[in-house]
């Protein structure tokens, strides 16, 4: 059985989030929600039938703010805003992340502070139970004034018009409400507005930026580890001595796991008096590159959980009397973290490039190319071509679009963050890292096998195995894009990380010592 969260009234974590639109838990509009939600409704009432002046309930937007509206023509203002707000350009963003954007804003708008009725947040929830949801275009947004252009196309179904994916098909909105017997949502007075306004289409990407940068932190001490075991490499600099003595949160986290991850490895103590005096930074200083990375990551999730937890609403209805027109809709404070994100996730990569590169040189007894008859076979050479090319390619996204505004609204809207770009370009970043990722993997197995008949531990020997299990050891060149496919479906299934969890509790290690860089 599923577990239930309550929409406005509990903390919703970026897991349970993830949790809902997964179909694992279970979101609902509770009691208490219900009664502040349906108050706050009450109130726009008011403000209508005593013609209080408030802007987007009986006033134009943007620059025609000063525009009254009759009561009259309040529910016409609200479609025409939804239509006239569907700019959308480019490829539909994934159906997960338009989910997410639904449940963001369900649990924005059940805190009572945007004048809208139960019955459109529990139509909401209808797409969400029954996997129906909006086909969102994924270019448009400025990221502030809210996510207009994605948020409008999102909510569109409501009304009948736009599309949605049902069961893995595109079709017209209009056509599914006539297939599930179900009549378009009458839009009231500030529905529109409370729909369109806030930063879900930025946050949503955030949501699942968390996810993802958690794994490709994860995966990348697991590869880390299993290189630095092919290169006879040194876990001295893993020593928590080391790292109290400079203890950044991430540093000291990257450390233990990698300290664990390594402790009483076989191919280890064979050379603990070896004559080589300390290794590259690409080995010795993963705990410093890794965990930068992860300091920011969690940077990133606690904002995000902040803005999961927001109303990015305007104006915010307080009662009939008072209401304020202000900025909570503006993406800044999510924009700014993500473009550090992606700078410290494209880090990953370009220390694991090195590696591969380290690997290859036929350096610390490994032969050049990780090829035992290199000249006939290319071995290894060109892999690390692939993780050159995604490396450059990652520094050109890591640009700051928050470093960019461009005015809009006529002036009205004169600065805007352009998170919506920071959130989607953290995927592109994070897409490549996964495949350099799997090139590292590819690289590590087979330097790994040079050391053999020495073994490391349990958890990196059941990495390899399940990384050899899907690509066979390398005696002669073959296609190695189709190796490179193979170990791009384990990082990003996350199943290599649960084989390494999965060891090291029937083993009683304790590799994350810090609840504080889960995702719940």
């Amino acid at each position: 059985m599923s577990k239930e969260f309550e929409y406005g009234t509990g903390h919703l974590s970026i897991g349970v989030c993830l949790d809902i639109a997964t179909g694992r838990a279970k979101g609902v509009i509770g009691r208490d929600a219900r009664k502040k939600v349906t108050s706050s409704w009450k109130e726009v009432q008011k403000i209508v039938e005593r013609e209080i002046p408030v802007y987007g309930i009986n006033t134009g937007f943007g620059p025609l703010c000063d525009t009254h509206i009759s009561e009259e023509d309040t529910s016409t203002l609200q479609y025409n805003l939804l239509k006239s707000h569907s700019v959308g350009v480019g490829n539909p963003i994934p159906k997960e992340i338009a989910e997410l954007m639904l449940i963001c804003k369900v649990q924005a708008l059940a805190q009572g502070f945007s004048g809208i009725p139960v019955t459109t947040l529990e139509r909401i929830i209808w797409h969400i139970d029954n996997d129906i949801i909006p086909v969102v275009p994924e270019k448009g947004s400025v990221g502030a004034s809210g996510d207009l252009a994605p948020l409008a196309h999102l909510f569109l179904p409501l009304i009948g018009l736009g599309e949605v994916d049902d069961q893995g098909k595109t079709v017209p909105a209009a056509k599914m409400l006539k297939a599930h017997g179900l009549e378009p949502v009458r839009l009231g007075p500030k529905e529109g507005l409370a729909l369109i306004n806030g930063t879900q289409f930025i946050l949503s990407f955030a949501i699942k930026a968390v996810q993802r940068m958690h794994n490709a932190l994860q995966l990348a001490d697991l590869a880390g580890a299993m290189s630095l075991e092919g290169l006879m490499g040194s876990a001295r600099p893993f020593d928590p001595r080391l790292h109290h003595i400079r203890p950044y949160k991430g540093t000291k986290l990257v450390a233990h796991r990698l300290f664990n991850l390594l402790n009483n490895s076989e191919i280890l103590k064979s050379h603990v008096n070896c004559d080589r005096v300390q290794d590259p930074y690409s080995l010795r200083c993963m705990p410093q590159v890794h965990g930068a990375s992860r300091n920011a990551w969690l940077h990133l999730k606690q904002l995000t959980e902040i803005e999961l937890n927001s109303v990015t609403d305007n104006p915010i209805i307080f009662n009939a009397d008072d209401t304020i027109s202000g900025g909570n809709f503006h993406g800044q404070p999510l924009a700014l973290p993500l473009d550090y994100a992606a700078v410290a996730a494209a880090e990953l990569g370009n220390i694991a490039d090195r590696r591969c590169y380290l690997m290859s040189e036929g350096r610390y007894g490994l032969p050049k190319l990780l090829t035992e008859h290199a000249g006939l076979n290319s071995g290894l050479m060109i892999p690390q071509y692939t993780t050159a090319a995604l490396v450059t390619e990652n520094k050109t996204l890591c640009f700051p679009a928050s470093a960019d505004s461009v005015p809009t609204s006529l002036g009205q809207e004169d600065h805007v963050s352009m998170g919506s770009i920071s959130g989607r370009k953290l995927h592109k970043v994070l897409d490549n890292l996964e495949y350099i990722q799997a090139i590292e993997l590819l690289y590590a197995a087979q330097a790994m096998d040079f050391r053999r008949p020495l073994k490391s531990t349990p958890i990196m020997e059941a990495c390899h195995n399940y990384v050899r299990e899907r690509v066979p050891f390398i005696k002669e060149d073959r296609v190695f894009a189709d190796d490179i496919k193979a170990l791009h479906q384990i990082v990003k299934d996350g199943s290599l990380l649960a084989i390494a969890d999965e060891v090291a509790a029937r083993n009683n290690i304790k590799l994350d010592n810090d609840d504080e860089f889960g995702i719940y």
